[in-house]
């Protein structure tokens, strides 16, 4: 579900953003002055907050970007195995989410997470 819709010309670095139906973050945009007969031209650079891959396009000024609804969620690490299964402590009930290497090595059972749900997709951000 889209949470918003703006112009490319809004757009400001750190926004999250829809391309091709997965979310990415802005890291960079430049924004270039109109023409005498044409548009605004914003190139964007972004990382994509889930594969952390990097995408660069451009796109006229007037054209209209997603913004993603991400809910931002804490949970208890009940077990650390290829998935991590983490408990939601607002709802209680157990869910199973893929988890980053370099996260996965500092959870340990019992320990506090943020994760975030972004359209139905779950990740790990941060061991709290």
């Amino acid at each position: 579900m889209v949470l918003k819709i703006i112009n490319a010309t809004e757009a400001r670095v750190g926004t999250n953003i829809l391309l091709d139906g997965k979310p990415y973050t802005i890291k960079k945009i430049d924004i270039s002055k109109t023409g005498k007969h044409g548009h605004a031209k914003c190139r964007i650079e972004a990382v994509g907050i889930i594969n952390k891959q990097k995408k660069v396009f451009v796109i006229p000024g007037h054209d209209r970007l997603e913004i993603p609804l991400i809910d931002k969620k804490k949970g208890q690490v009940l077990s650390v195995e290829e998935k991590v299964s983490v408990m939601d402590l607002e709802s209680f009930e157990t869910i199973e989410i893929d988890c980053p290497e370099e996260i996965k090595s500092e959870l340990e059972e019992n320990s506090n997470v943020e994760y975030w749900d972004i359209e139905g997709v779950k990740i790990i951000k941060r061991k709290l």
